[in-house]
């Protein structure tokens, strides 16, 4: 019986895709919830799994092309066995006690951690795989090719000449994603007046605090204690006394919202993504950074889903991680403000006519300001760096 794919629901406002990859060919077996294919929406990377076992009898919308929820885009058939996988033996090692897919040498542009997870799983050497993502990243979609036909090509000659080694261009197509990351950040330009104000906080009392007490956190909540949380912390007091941050403009009103998603900037092979903590006004320190984690990783693995990335009221940026000093963060629309986190470096500051050297970090928030004034992007500026200059502030709800 023949059984029909389509594409699933892919999300609220998101009605087409692209296939990104097939993991696939016609006349392959296929297991009942087996990732057959890739789709790329304007935010995610998901896979369509297939719904029966049996074999891969057609593939209508091939890879690139743009398909509709709903759309036909293969054909199973359940009463076919279709041709099984090639058995791939296991890379012997020098050490036994490796496991060969940690031993084996990664590509130059990294692993996704689903497809470590697949080698891992079928003692797969990843460094046999031609990575394939962005930036020569080795994805789940390249380990299972890999599975199915062996190495994409043979190794290639060794190139002695420095222009064949490397080209003066290389064209690559844009993904969907940072296509549209690209359209929503120029849109974000174009829409808001945008202004950017900066100050600068001493970390010191963070990293006494965190110093003090991270052992004993780690141990009773099994989670790292971060900086994350007490910025999240901060945010959360500054908006509740600055309320139109936490707003936006929908069509000729001002919304302004009295719960707490904060969105956390989070940079991944595909391209930038910003999962949600949702009701951070509610959450405790160790649920943030739990949170956080979980986000963290999912996105890494390109499994965020729709839910996770919407409805965020306001974002914080961390180019810190990064070693950025400053910048001026872009707006998430349709949110009136986000907060830049850098670099933290001991600078020499003027204390009591003292100079003393601190770890200091400069702040940054990026607002609209068709709905917030400068007093108010100051003002909640200056209440985060206090909250994060006495965290005691955020304990006490002060």
């Amino acid at each position: 019986m023949a059984i029909e794919i389509h594409v699933p629901v892919l999300g609220e406002s998101v009605t087409e895709a692209t296939v990104g990859k097939w993991f696939k060919a016609v006349g392959d077996a296929v297991a009942v919830d087996e990732p057959i294919c890739e789709l790329e929406t304007d935010k995610v990377a998901l896979e369509v799994n297939a719904t029966v076992s049996g074999a891969l009898a057609e593939i209508i919308a091939k890879e690139g092309d743009t398909v509709d929820v709903g759309a036909l885009i293969a054909i199973i058939d359940e009463t076919a066995h279709g041709t099984a996988a090639p058995a791939i033996p296991a890379p012997k090692t020098e050490n036994a006690a490796v496991p060969a897919a940690k031993a084996a040498t990664p590509s130059v542009g990294g692993v996704r951690a689903s497809a470590a997870r697949v080698a891992a799983d079928k003692a797969v050497d990843l460094g046999k795989i031609v990575g394939t993502g962005p930036d020569g990243i080795v994805t789940k979609a390249d380990v299972l090719a890999f599975l199915d036909h062996g190495p994409a090509t043979d190794p290639a000659p060794v190139v002695t000449a420095a222009a064949e080694a490397h080209p003066r261009e290389e064209i690559v197509p844009m993904t969907r994603l940072r296509r549209t990351i690209a359209k929503r950040l120029k849109d974000a330009q174009n829409a808001a007046a945008m202004l950017t104000t900066y100050n600068e906080v001493d970390m010191s009392a963070v990293i006494a605090l965190r110093s003090r007490y991270k052992e004993m956190f780690e141990k009773k909540h099994g989670s790292k204690l971060g900086f994350m949380s007490f910025f999240v912390k901060a945010c959360v007091q500054g908006l509740m006394d600055i309320p139109e941050v936490n707003a936006e403009i929908r069509d000729d009103a001002i919304v302004y919202k009295n719960y707490y998603h904060i969105g956390v900037a989070a940079s991944t092979p595909a391209g930038l993504v910003v999962p949600v903590v949702r009701d951070c006004q509610d959450r405790s320190f160790s649920e943030i950074e739990k949170e956080i984690i979980r986000l963290g990783g999912r996105a890494r693995a390109s499994k965020l889903s729709m839910d996770e990335m919407q409805g965020g009221t306001f974002t914080i940026s961390n180019g810190g991680i990064f070693g950025s000093l400053l910048s001026s963060p872009i707006l998430n629309a349709p949110q009136s403000g986000i907060l830049g986190m850098h670099a933290i470096k001991e600078r020499a500051m003027v204390e009591n006519h003292q100079v003393v050297i601190r770890p200091m970090m400069y702040l940054s928030l990026s607002y609209d300001h068709r709905v917030v004034d400068g007093k108010g992007a100051v003002t909640f500026l200056v209440r985060v760096k206090e909250c994060l200059e006495d965290p005691e502030r955020l304990v006490l709800d002060l």
